[in-house]
């Protein structure tokens, strides 16, 4: 059994093949980061245009890679969304177009499941039930896995996501896009001289999150740094980023430290673009060797969107005969991952 996956949700174009008897056999990804640099963020219209030159290429090459021909795949996985609505039709269209040309049945995927389930892409897979934190620039959640399509979202940001908030704040402060693992490496240089700055909605009860206070924080904190219309020295910009990313990886740990006591599950999973975050990674770490558990994450190139992801759930879906039917195209921008089972 062999699953194409394709991944067009929002900048990043990710094609791959995952095949049942060896795992993902290829994986192809193209960024768009040079060319929404130039405005500073996503351009959703020219996200759209550069899936449509860029996916059908990459399909050849992923093909190419893992040695096969359109006969031998056996389902077409693609992102249904959450997503940019022109980046998703354009996914969809290709997975659907292509099902139709090779006879083959298509699979609607949740993007956020996809990340949910990269860590089973590793040699060290977690077992079901555990704790999942979703953390990227679009969403923040504790998700409470009993099983595969079985999810509980027990806590989520009810503003800003903490990767919305890292590159809102690197934009702040003047770093190029896109700003957030920017942000992290000039928090490596940075001391602790910096005021402290809150964890946010951790001196209450609950498990949701709220970023954009923490953000607001951190842009008065560089307003006061500039000194009669100068930017901050580097060091004083490196302290912010390191007081700043310090608050997000605690609030994170707090919430997922509560989460646990609250599910009594011993393991956690970490998926998504902020998961890749070293400090993030180190703190969780720790806090899951206090409390006797073990944590999980996807190796770097599958904490951003990709491909791969995406070929695993299908397989996931497939096995479940979770399969699209007739040829309309559906792509869902807003979808709760608690309505993807």
């Amino acid at each position: 059994m062999q699953i194409l996956g394709i991944e067009s949700s929002c900048d990043e174009t990710g094609v791959a093949i995952y095949r049942e008897s060896a795992g993902i056999t290829a994986h192809q990804l193209y960024s768009q980061v040079k060319l929404h640099g130039e405005y500073g963020g996503v351009v959703p219209e020219l996200a759209s245009r550069d899936h449509v030159r860029k996916t059908i290429p990459l399909i050849k090459a992923a093909l190419s890679e893992a040695k096969c021909q359109p006969q031998d795949i056996t389902a077409i996985a693609y992102t249904q969304g959450p997503g940019l609505i022109g980046a998703l039709l354009v996914g969809a269209t290709i997975a659907k177009s292509l099902g139709v040309a090779w006879n083959k049945p298509t699979i609607g995927i949740h993007h956020l499941e996809g990340h949910l389930l990269a860590p089973m892409l590793e040699e060290n897979a977690p077992e079901y039930p555990f704790l999942a934190l979703l953390v990227s620039g679009g969403h923040t959640m504790l998700v409470d896995v009993q099983a595969l399509g079985a999810y509980q979202i027990i806590g989520e940001s009810i503003d800003d996501a903490a990767g919305e908030a890292f590159d809102k704040t690197a934009k702040i402060m003047g770093l190029d896009y896109p700003g957030g693992p920017l942000l992290a490496k000039l928090a490596e240089q940075g001391d602790d001289s910096e005021k402290r700055f809150p964890r946010p909605m951790t001196d209450r009860p609950g498990l949701d999150f709220s970023f954009s206070g923490l953000k607001t924080f951190a842009a008065n904190r560089i307003a006061a740094a500039n000194v009669d219309g100068q930017e901050p020295s580097g060091q004083a910009s490196a302290n912010i980023a390191r007081a700043f990313q310090e608050a997000v990886v605690d609030t994170l740990a707090i919430k997922c430290k509560r989460a646990l006591k609250q599910t009594g599950r011993k393991r956690l999973v970490v998926a998504g673009g902020v998961s890749a975050n070293l400090k993030l990674r180190e703190q969780l770490a720790e806090l899951m060797a206090q409390m006797g558990g073990e944590v999980f994450y996807p190796r770097h190139e599958y904490c951003t969107d990709n491909g791969a992801m995406i070929a695993y759930a299908g397989y996931c879906q497939y096995k479940s005969d979770k399969l699209d039917v007739g040829h309309e195209i559906k792509v869902y921008p807003r979808w709760p991952l608690s309505e993807a089972v």
